[in-house]
């Protein structure tokens, strides 16, 4: 009787235990449990990379739809080749000679894919032009867009896509594309007329039209102006996810370090980058800047090791983590994860289309992760919230 009784004096104490505390990788695994997302197709690595422990993977290595995750590749790839106080210019240069202050001959608007160009800059290179002296120009005025290509959008793109998703693309864009409030068809031939008309107010009287063609040889420099440098462009590129950056990046890669100003040139280098730092790249497959591109492929696995060798760059370390949108203050991430621990810890590339979400990028100085989810469609809101969770744990283990 009295066995039966210490028995039963037990069972409250039993009953009231605590619950064993749930680990880490516990907890991201259910914060990636969600309805309308479906685990297999997603995705996920995390790492403590200060110690190289892989905290929790799921799918590492499925080949996925990145999304706008993809720029995190151009970023790394444009400030490892270039270099982050890189600079892209717009020159000014001239076929014919001066006599007097009077030009006899042409003059060539040069581009070279400086994504941030505007009226202004033009107005600026104008009065260049009329302090070195000259008041008059014989010829036209030409708009060389040659540097790049001439497609105006992306390998894999809708067509709907054109002028939604990214202005039309050139090596000679002004504003944007935007004339007047629309966005044009010919930006190259746009920049010429507006820098012809920036002569003119700077007073220099122009006698030919404004017409886009190539730079003749022979042809002498003139004056020039020089984009902020390219980790300003990148940050810009990845704070407001900018897949108009991200294709001109891609661009410039391609004609700087391939004499090919096409997005395949650039995607080869942005693959050789990736292969020296080490990436896995089976199951990765590269085919613009931007992520919009249907033929895009990353693992989670391969994204997680491109953090991890962007952290352990003195060159890239600084200008690519400041690039990145910060949870609850900035950027793609300013209303997403603006509570505590995430608020202000979470530094990451959001990435969104309508078969794929994700999420990648660091957690403190301590963790590195990577969200990748697709779906037909997928429910990108449920797919955010999975993410914030994903997040949101590795903040709490700080």
């Amino acid at each position: 009787m009295l066995a039966v009784l210490a028995a039963l004096a037990i069972v409250p104490a039993v009953l009231a235990a605590p619950a064993p505390a749930q680990s880490l990788g516990d907890r991201l695994d259910g914060a990636l449990t969600i309805s309308g997302v479906s685990r297999a197709r997603t995705g996920a690595f995390a790492l403590e990379h200060t110690t190289g422990r892989v905290v929790y993977t799921l799918h590492r290595n499925r080949s996925l739809a990145p999304a706008s995750n993809q720029k995190l590749a151009v970023a790394v790839s444009v400030l490892d080749r270039l270099g982050p106080d890189y600079r892209i210019q717009t020159a000014v240069r001239g076929r014919g000679s001066l006599t007097g202050s009077t030009w006899r001959g042409r003059l060539i608007l040069k581009g070279y894919g400086d994504p941030t160009l505007t009226g202004t800059d033009l107005r600026t290179l104008a009065v260049a032009v009329r302090n070195q002296g000259i008041t008059r120009v014989t010829g036209r005025i030409v708009g060389d867009e040659r540097y790049y290509d001439k497609r105006r959008t992306g390998d894999g793109w809708r067509s709907s896509w054109y002028k939604v998703e990214s202005p039309p693309l050139s090596a000679l864009v002004v504003n944007r594309a935007r004339v007047d409030g629309r966005m044009v068809d010919r930006p190259a031939l746009a920049a010429a007329r507006r820098f012809r008309a920036e002569l003119r107010r700077a007073g220099v009287t122009v006698l030919g039209p404004a017409r886009t063609g190539r730079t003749p040889s022979g042809s002498v420099f003139l004056t020039r102006i020089r984009s902020a440098p390219a980790a300003t462009l990148v940050r810009s590129m990845n704070k407001r996810s900018d897949n108009f950056f991200a294709e001109m990046l891609v661009k410039h890669l391609g004609a700087r370090m391939r004499d090919a100003g096409t997005a395949a040139a650039g995607c080869l280098v942005m693959r050789r980058v990736l292969a020296g730092r080490g990436v896995p790249l089976r199951g990765v497959r590269l085919a613009d800047g931007s992520g919009l591109s249907l033929y895009n492929r990353f693992t989670a696995r391969s994204l997680g090791r491109l953090l991890e060798s962007a952290w352990a760059d003195p060159v890239v370390r600084q200008p690519f983590v400041a690039s990145l949108p910060v949870a609850g203050v900035d950027g793609t991430l300013e209303d997403r994860m603006r509570r505590r621990p995430a608020r202000g810890r979470v530094r990451a590339k959001t990435g969104t289309t309508s078969a794929a979400s994700a999420l990648s990028g660091y957690v403190g100085s301590r963790y590195l992760f990577s969200v990748l989810q697709n779906g037909s469609p997928i429910r990108w809101e449920n797919a955010r919230r999975a993410q914030d969770r994903f997040a949101q744990a590795l903040a709490g283990a700080l």
